[in-house]
Formats: C-alpha cells, structure tokens, sequence
C-alpha cells in the first residue's frame, strides 16, 4: 500500500528557529498506528524561502533547544 498523506496525523509539534536554520520536533501518527517522533530541519535558502535539508549534525546550541522539545513529545506518545 502507497503512503497516503491524508492517513498522517499531526498529533503535536513546535519549531525552533535558528540563524539560517530551523528545526521543527513532531509526534505524528499514520492510520491510527503507533504514534512516533519526528525531527526535520529546514534551511532558509539565498531568496529567503525555507527548504528541506537533513537533519544530520547539531550544533550544541541546537541540540541543548530541541532536547527538551523531545521531552515535550515524549509526553504526547
């Protein structure tokens, strides 16, 4: 079966915006599965748009802001 973006609920999430950079914690769920969390980065690009980037590495001041974040979503699931 096809991912179906209508199936994929949103249950809570909060962004964190950073110099050029931001980072948006989630707890989604998908066709009442488990509920899992999310963390998705987006960078501003030269025209001030925000673009999907991969997460991959954090600065420590990234990491020290998204980790309660975490906690909060832990809550949630």
């Amino acid at each position: 079966m096809a991912f179906d973006k209508n199936l994929d609920k949103e249950i809570w999430s909060e962004t964190k915006e950073f110099e050029t950079t931001r980072i948006k914690v989630g707890v989604f769920q998908y066709s009442e599965g488990e509920k899992k969390l999310q963390i998705s980065r987006e960078n501003r690009n030269q025209n001030g748009e925000w673009t999907f980037s991969k997460l991959g590495r954090m600065f420590k001041d990234e990491a020290e802001t998204i980790i309660p974040l975490m906690q909060k979503a832990l809550e949630k699931m």
